[in-house]
């Protein structure tokens, strides 16, 4: 039986509970509970139920699950739930204020947040002087100098060290790169970093330098000066939230500066770092890392990126790249299933092994072709990726649709919270939305979530053009 995640900001007592609840269970002779202690170690006593708990977790013992939420107790914060608005009566409430507007807390980071934070320090300009984090957000370089001891002090309202609050800046400050040698000269740590609610990725100075997520928030101005300056003073380059954010938790467009300059450094190799040493099971290995950007090059179809890693030994066929996110599927599947013929022959030609007969199926009708297949053979295709039509669409892989449909595919139907249609309208993909209705796509489909239609997608992400031919379709276009 695989081992499962910890939750976000796991709890002991929780934990605590389903040892004792498993005990129960097993007594009362529960299947899943026999099963689970099968799996694990034979429960008799509520400490063989924390064992067990421990190890469904993937830790050794119920001690070392303990010391990880110790850890996770300790470097957890959660800037993203401090409002920003209220009472600027005090200099410490207006230095508060200044440095959540201007910093990135993966919350709501909006642009209008950073001009909110120069705003308020023209109108209250003691401000950048109130502290050692307002003066490095601000970029004041004596008033750091004259503060220097403090340079790996905790404080401001996140619990931040100096550093992550230059690294997560977005203000356009003056002397932010003397600022990070001088905190760094004075004893900042280079791999300094919280856990975001608890997650066990962590948040390092690295990450803020890179920026980007799921919000697709700015990079630091000086990004590369600033990755090289903690690179050298010993950040560990294989910074697993870093390879999120600029990977698969942001969107296209995407660029390769944060890998080629993590792996100069190492990324891939090592022993992962003190976040790897104090998280260790819940945190991803240096080869973990490699492969699991590997499975995200070959699923996005990011030809540079897949030779990047590929140049590093990553095994295509490795067992770390059969990645629950994208299906379970191989680098080589994910590619040529989508239609990324560079970068699937780029795979086959390191070692992937071949397609199997239903991921031929695949790539033959992601490529626009409508081969015969027995009909037992495509009722197998369809059963086992249901989604592949909504992948497809949002892509824009519009020679794919009719194909698709002719294997059985059902183009309005909707996985993974969106039906094909949506996700084409959402990235602008016109060609494929025409192809769609002309298949008989209901634009006025609504999805299960948000309740919008297609219009409404396309609306949302501000896709003119889509939207525009939206309106101008007849009323009652496609199914009811």
């Amino acid at each position: 039986m695989p081992t499962r995640n910890l939750p976000d900001d796991p709890n002991l007592d929780h934990l605590r509970g389903q040892a004792k609840s498993l005990l129960k269970r097993v007594r009362a002779g529960d299947p899943a509970a026999v099963t689970l202690a099968e799996e694990f170690h034979p429960v008799k006593t509520l400490a063989d139920a924390q064992l067990v708990i421990a190890r469904s977790y993937g830790f050794p013992s119920w001690p070392r699950i303990v010391r990880h939420l110790e850890l996770v107790d300790r470097y957890s914060r959660s800037p993203h739930r401090q409002s920003v608005g209220g009472p600027l009566d005090t200099p410490q409430q207006r230095a508060d204020e200044f440095l959540r507007l201007a910093t990135l807390h993966y919350g709501e980071d909006a642009p209008s947040r950073r001009q909110a934070a120069r705003e308020l320090l023209d109108r209250f300009p003691d401000v950048a002087g109130s502290n050692i984090y307002t003066q490095v957000v601000a970029g004041d370089l004596d008033g750091v100098r004259r503060n220097a001891a403090q340079a790996a002090v905790e404080g401001g309202p996140y619990r931040w060290e100096p550093l992550l609050y230059l690294t997560y800046s977005r203000l356009d400050a003056p002397n932010q790169l003397e600022i990070a040698r001088l905190l760094l000269e004075n004893g900042a740590d280079p791999n300094a970093g919280y856990l975001w609610q608890g997650m066990p990725s962590p948040f390092t100075a690295l990450t803020g330098v890179f920026g980007r997520g799921e919000g697709d928030q700015p990079p630091h101005r000086h990004r590369v000066e600033l990755a090289r300056l903690l690179l050298d003073a010993g950040a560990d380059p294989n910074d697993s939230q870093t390879m999120y954010n600029c990977g698969p938790g942001c969107p296209p467009p995407y660029d390769d500066v944060h890998l080629e300059l993590l792996l100069e450094y190492g990324l891939g190799r090592g022993n992962g770092g003190p976040w790897h040493e104090r998280l260790t099971t819940a945190h991803p290995t240096p080869r973990q890392l490699l492969e699991d950007e590997l499975v995200f090059a070959s699923w996005a179809g990011l030809r540079h990126r897949a030779e990047l890693v590929l140049a590093q030994g990553t095994d295509p066929e490795g067992v770390g790249t059969r990645h629950p996110v994208f299906g379970g599927e191989r680098p080589y599947e994910l590619a040529a299933v989508q239609g990324h013929t560079e970068v699937a022959d780029l795979l086959r030609a390191s070692g992937a092994a071949p397609l199997d007969e239903v991921h031929e199926v695949y790539a033959a009708a992601m490529r626009g072709e409508t081969p015969y297949v027995d009909p037992a053979l495509a009722a197998r295709a369809v059963a086992r990726l249901p989604h592949l039509p909504v992948r497809a669409a949002e892509v824009g892989r519009t020679v794919a649709m009719e194909p698709l449909q002719r294997l059985g595919y059902d183009l309005s139907r909707i996985a993974g919270g969106a039906a094909p249609i949506h996700r084409a309208a959402l990235n602008g993909h016109l060609d494929t939305v025409r192809k769609l209705i002309e298949l008989g796509a209901d634009p006025e489909l609504r999805d299960p979530n948000y309740n919008g239609d297609a219009l409404s997608w396309a609306e949302h992400s501000k896709q003119q053009a889509v939207a525009d031919y939206l309106r101008g379709l007849p009323q009652g276009t496609g199914r009811r």
